[in-house]
């Protein structure tokens, strides 16, 4: 785990105190100057060295604190101890914090000042000769290099952090809104079919038990509750087949894969057979020429066929319906009408039934419209022969 910033600078501080402090006591042993000047040199270098501590918060403020009391320690002091490495920290730093400018600025007040200074000495009398001159330009000019450096290393870190948060944040983001997709689609389809069969299965149910209520013949009411049965039977197996097939996307990789046919126009007849086993008379009229849909697109139309029919076996009390396929150049339209009481005027929006078919066409880039005619009621769709890639699995 690492340490808190401000323990790592107390740390820092510490450290290049004690390297100062070690080497003025050895240069001590080979120098000889006033004990007030001892003292006094002893304080910049407590002055100096401390000020590292704030270098992170006031960069500039300690950079040239540091240089000052290196200003004042060197002519003063005859142990020339390390203190310059204090500002030479506190340089770097401030050019890592981003204060740039600051930090050419002190670098070059720095260079010049000792320049000056060197040159007002008598000849002979130079402390630092020209290539040491070139040697401490350099060496600021490395340590606000290395600063700009290191702080263009932590902004492209810090970049790079966010980037990957971001693209973490926006993949958990698809793959939520991917699950809910999922979950939509299958909480469509189990109602498409769950809802259609159970609602054949209760009207064949309640017709059967209707007829028999009223003390028929033993043999006419055997053959009314064979009939009944017969399609329950194959509503329940029809049923059974089509929730095998849309559960199979939740099976385990090691079980088979359903071998029935899914569920398609092809299959048009037997759904049209079961509304007609209710009492429902269904026509079917087809116009243009038939093509081979694209397998989603192909199970939306069945289901847009098989909601409908469910709806008006269940609210409409009609008598007969049409289904129309009108196969047109780029596209097909679907309209289901019957002669039912329609839908009530004041409902205050569709029911999940019709949303549901609604969502099926605009998946593939098509449309529905749902409303009362006169004598009945009406869904027109139109679902287009092409649609978007990414839209195949969302039928």
């Amino acid at each position: 785990m690492p340490l808190p910033l401000r323990a790592r600078d107390a740390g820092v501080t510490l450290l290049v105190l004690l390297v100062v402090a070690v080497w003025t006591l050895v240069a001590a042993h080979y120098s000889d100057e006033p004990a007030s000047r001892t003292a006094l040199g002893w304080v910049l270098i407590l002055i100096g060295c401390g000020a590292l501590y704030f270098r992170r918060r006031q960069p500039v403020a300690v950079a040239v604190v540091t240089l000052l009391a290196s200003v004042v320690y060197y002519p003063l002091s005859e142990q020339d101890g390390p203190l310059l490495i204090a500002f030479a920290l506190a340089l770097y730093t401030t050019a890592a914090e981003g204060r740039f400018a600051a930090a050419v600025a002190l670098a070059a007040v720095t260079l010049l000042a000792v320049g000056l200074g060197e040159i007002r000495q008598q000849p002979g009398h130079r402390q630092i000769d020209d290539t040491s001159l070139a040697m401490l330009a350099g060496w600021l000019i490395s340590l606000v290099a290395v600063g700009r450096a290191q702080r263009n290393r932590v902004a492209y870190l810090r970049e790079v952090e966010q980037r990957a948060l971001a693209a973490e944040r926006e993949q958990e983001a698809r793959a939520r809104q991917s699950a809910t997709e999922e979950r939509l689609r299958i909480a469509r389809e189990l109602h498409d079919i769950l809802g259609h069969s159970v609602s054949l299965i209760n009207v064949q149910s309640g017709a059967a038990l209707h007829r028999l209520g009223k003390n028929p013949a033993p043999e006419q009411g055997l053959a009314t509750a064979r009939e009944a049965l017969q399609a329950v039977r194959d509503t329940s197996k029809e049923a059974l087949r089509e929730l095998r097939a849309t559960l199979g996307v939740l099976r385990r990789a090691d079980e088979e894969a359903p071998t029935a046919p899914a569920s398609g126009l092809a299959l048009l007849p037997e759904l049209v057979e079961r509304a007609a086993s209710t009492g429902l008379d269904v026509r079917i009229r087809a116009e243009g020429t038939p093509v081979a849909l694209p397998p989603p697109v192909d199970l939306a139309a069945y289901r847009i066929v098989q909601e409908s029919l469910t709806n008006v076996t269940r609210h409409a009390g009609a008598r007969a319906a049409l289904v129309a396929l009108d196969w047109g150049a780029d596209g097909l339209r679907l309209r289901i009408e019957d002669d039912g009481a329609g839908a009530p005027e004041d409902r205050p929006a569709p029911g999940s039934g019709i949303r549901g078919m609604a969502e099926r066409a605009r998946a593939f880039g098509g449309e529905l419209t749902a409303r009362n005619i006169p004598g009945g009621f009406r869904v027109d769709a139109r679902l287009p022969f092409t649609f978007p890639a990414d839209k195949g699995e969302t039928a």
